[in-house]
């Protein structure tokens, strides 16, 4: 609003300027040079052609209106900006609201490229075994899985006859 309100001034300190100033009156006894033309007959001055654009001051405002302010619209097109929005906001909001379910079971975190399990393609994994597109873990057990020839009596125990995994039991699907 303030550039407006500037703009509108500096034009009309441009107004202020172009006045024609009247030219001071000859000293008594000057006389004044005019030259004068002869009058050509038959020929009339030029009119300007129709379809050029006007360089006055009205016409260089409303140029300049027309860059500072935003066009208007029409009170259908507001109507309909206003219900695209009103859409789009709807939409986001039955997004949040849409339920997610929480499903219980017992599916293995696979490893992750670093070794560590990775639980939440285990949570998919069980989500998707429920009929839901992808889930988020909630609970995880671990528990020590080892090889059989553990039970063989009087055997030591190695390092690689047992391993920790990781399970999914309960998961927030969607």
């Amino acid at each position: 609003m303030f550039t407006a309100l500037a703009a509108l001034a500096v034009l009309l300190g441009m107004v202020e300027a172009s006045r024609p100033q009247s030219a001071a009156p000859p000293a008594p006894g000057v006389q004044e040079a005019t030259p004068q033309a002869a009058p050509q007959q038959g020929a009339q001055a030029p009119a300007p052609p129709a379809g050029e654009e006007n360089p006055g001051l009205i016409n260089e405002m409303g140029k300049l209106f027309g860059k500072i302010l935003p066009p208007i619209k029409s009170p259908s097109e507001t109507i309909d900006d206003l219900n695209a929005r009103a859409k789009d906001a709807g939409e986001a909001l039955s997004r949040l609201a849409k339920p997610a379910m929480m499903v219980s079971g017992r599916v293995i975190c696979p490893a992750s490229v670093n070794g560590a399990p990775d639980c939440k393609a285990g949570a998919d994994n069980l989500c998707q075994s429920k009929g839901y597109k992808e889930g988020k873990s909630l609970t995880a057990d671990s528990a020590e899985t080892c090889s059989p020839k553990v039970l063989i009596p009087g055997r030591q125990r190695k390092p690689d006859d047992c391993r920790t995994d990781t399970y999914v039991t309960r998961a927030l699907c969607q």
